[in-house]
């Protein structure tokens, strides 16, 4: 990392740390070496969303809520400070049964809370006083830095498997 400090003399910590949330910061908003949420959900027909394209064992719709779940559950552990964060069982939590949103709006109201809950770990990463390398003392090890780079290459990965779906079905670039 380039600094401004002369040779010799150690860099300045709150530099660092700045420097190092706002690589964070855009890493979780993608569209560096991947693409980026929004671009990614855009424009996706309401009649594909359930649909499961032959060979994966997902649509459109279980993606989408995978990564709504998956995100709300980082964030919610991320923000345990009253101890009230529950262990939610794997796959049955994270993952919905069935292929097709349950009304029209569900999928604006996932897509909603994705954003929503991006911009509140956003806020976490970014308050005056984050720490990103302290174990929070709720887990076993986890810190604000792990926690960061849980969801962005969580979120990285489903995204891709998102493209592949839609390339599937016809339906991007």
């Amino acid at each position: 990392m380039a600094t401004k400090e002369k040779a010799g003399k150690a860099p300045d910590p709150a530099g660092v740390q700045r420097a190092v949330v706002k690589q964070l910061t855009a890493l979780l908003e993608g569209g560096q070496a991947h693409v980026s949420f929004q671009d990614a959900v855009k424009g996706f027909p309401a009649k594909l969303r359930g649909e499961i394209p032959e060979k994966l064992p997902y649509s459109a719709w279980q993606l989408l809520e995978h990564l709504r779940l998956a995100q709300r559950d980082i964030l919610e552990f991320s923000t345990n400070t009253k101890g009230t964060y529950k262990h939610k069982k794997w796959p049955e939590a994270y993952w919905p049964k069935k292929a097709a949103p349950p009304n029209a709006k569900a999928w604006d109201a996932s897509i909603k809370a994705i954003e929503r809950d991006q911009k509140s770990f956003e806020k976490l990463l970014t308050a005056k006083n984050a720490d990103l390398y302290t174990p929070f003392p709720w887990g076993d090890g986890q810190n604000l830095l792990r926690q960061t780079l849980l969801i962005a290459d969580h979120n990285a990965y489903h995204l891709g498997e998102l493209l592949v779906l839609r390339r599937l079905l016809g339906i991007w670039k």
